[in-house]
């Protein structure tokens, strides 16, 4: 039996993945997940408990699995998903942190939330209905939001005597279209959530698939955390000056390296004002390093007394991102009031916040065969479009395909902090990979 102290030490040593599920509705998202958790034995007594007796009092014999995801009251009476449903567990390979988003419709800004962060997704899709708009619109969105890796979970071949022609010509229409949109690679697996087969445990009844289980393919799929080869960025939380009797002269500036390394004695930019200055000093955990990568948290200490603060964007001075107060991006919009041209809004941007106003709304994105719309004037909830929004004050952006932590960006309503708009600058989707060389792009990614 594994100890605590071992299961510690194992998961000290294992890699973590964040993942998202998404599908159309009835498309057993939250049953895989259930048997997901079950099968890999990550699911506590209680908690099983719990949903055998929930699902008892509905009148089912065999546990519903599906109800260890679907917390939501509303989500386990209508049997369906609204919220995103976060779920950490663990094997002895991997740890996981995933994220089950909605079907519907009207929850696409769910998805976008849960996949923001999300290095694969695993799209659902019913064997018996094939790929349908939803699965497009999802496909669409895990371009949008640069998911360097797509899983297509065909459910519910039980249902379609696990024929392998049906499974071949979905996985074939899917892979068509997500490749078309840039996605760099495409794994296809058949499986049935309900029964089991092909999401922990090899199925019995395909044997013409040889490829991994689900739970195989997330442990195994290369995931990438290494953020020292990306263009170097340090967005300034917050200034340290002590000026105290030990500390008189200390000025830092403090927050956390959203990619790249920076070293002592390197020449900097502060950003927007372009001023240049050399790193005089680094510290960690209250020590002096000479040396710092993203993630880490630290504070930087300059050579030169220039005016820095919070929001200023520190990078290297031979690899500084232009500065513009004009911003050209595809965004999602979340909130339930539109999005119209000529409205004043806020725009966030790691830990600056300016003031802005929406100039443009080129067009609206049909994510079911991603013709625009043009010159819609508004976009209302749940709406992926371009957009274009001029600043009050400079912004140090990168583009989004470049870097999805420093060319993200949220637009906020300024009367009352509601979050309206997701947005990533630059363009909409990746060139379409070519398919000799999908599985080597993961160099393309920045995490």
């Amino acid at each position: 039996m594994t100890t605590p102290t071992q299961l510690a030490d194992q998961l000290s040593t294992t890699t973590l993945l964040r993942f998202a599920t998404a599908g159309s509705v009835d498309d057993g998202k939250s049953t895989l997940v259930g048997r997901l958790l079950h099968d890999s034995k990550s699911v506590l007594t209680d908690q099983l408990e719990a949903v055998e007796h929930a699902s008892r009092n509905r009148g089912q014999e065999a546990p519903d699995l599906a109800l260890l995801t679907d917390g939501l009251r509303a989500e386990r009476e209508q049997g369906i998903t609204i919220d995103v449903a976060y779920r950490y567990f663990a094997t002895p390979r991997r740890r996981f942190i995933l994220a089950d988003t909605p079907g519907h419709v009207q929850y696409t800004r769910n998805m976008v939330t849960g996949a923001s962060t999300a290095e694969l997704a695993v799209v659902l899709v019913d064997a018996r209905n094939g790929v349908v708009e939803q699965t497009r619109r999802h496909a669409a969105v895990a371009a949008l939001l640069r998911v360097p890796h797509v899983v297509l979970a065909v459910n519910k071949m039980d249902l379609v005597d696990y024929a392998e022609p049906v499974f071949a010509a979905i996985a074939e229409e899917f892979t068509a279209y997500a490749a078309s949109l840039g996605v760099p690679e495409i794994t296809a697996i058949p499986i049935s959530a309900l029964a089991g087969d092909n999401v922990v445990e090899p199925s019995a009844h395909m044997d013409w698939y040889g490829g991994p289980t689900v739970l195989e393919h997330l442990e195994t799929v290369p995931v990438s955390h290494d953020l020292t080869g990306c263009h170097a960025r340090f967005p300034v939380q917050y200034v340290i000056r002590p000026q105290t009797a030990e500390h008189p002269d200390y000025r830092g500036y403090a927050g956390q390296i959203a990619a790249g390394v920076f070293r002592v004695g390197e020449s900097v930019t502060v950003l927007p004002s372009g001023r240049t200055s050399t790193v005089a000093g680094i510290d960690l955990l209250g020590d002096s390093v000479d040396i710092a990568w993203a993630p880490q948290s630290v504070t930087l200490r300059l050579a030169d007394d220039i005016d820095v603060s919070r929001g200023d964007l520190i990078a290297p001075a031979d690899d500084a991102p232009a500065v513009t107060q004009d911003v050209e991006a595809t965004v999602c919009h979340v909130a339930d009031q539109p999005l119209t041209v000529g409205q004043r809004v806020l725009l966030k941007h790691t830990t600056r916040t300016v003031k802005a106003i929406v100039k443009d709304i080129p067009s609206r994105l049909t994510l079911d065969d991603l013709s625009q719309h043009p010159a819609p004037g508004r976009l209302v909830a749940n709406d992926i479009g371009r957009v274009v929004v001029r600043t009050a004050e400079p912004l140090a952006l990168d583009a989004y395909a470049d870097s999805r932590r420093t060319g993200s960006f949220l637009l906020i309503d300024p009367a009352d902090g509601t979050t309206l708009t997701a947005g990533m600058a630059g363009a909409s989707f990746a060139a379409a990979a070519e398919p000799e060389a999908a599985a080597d792009d993961d160099a393309e990614w920045d995490f």
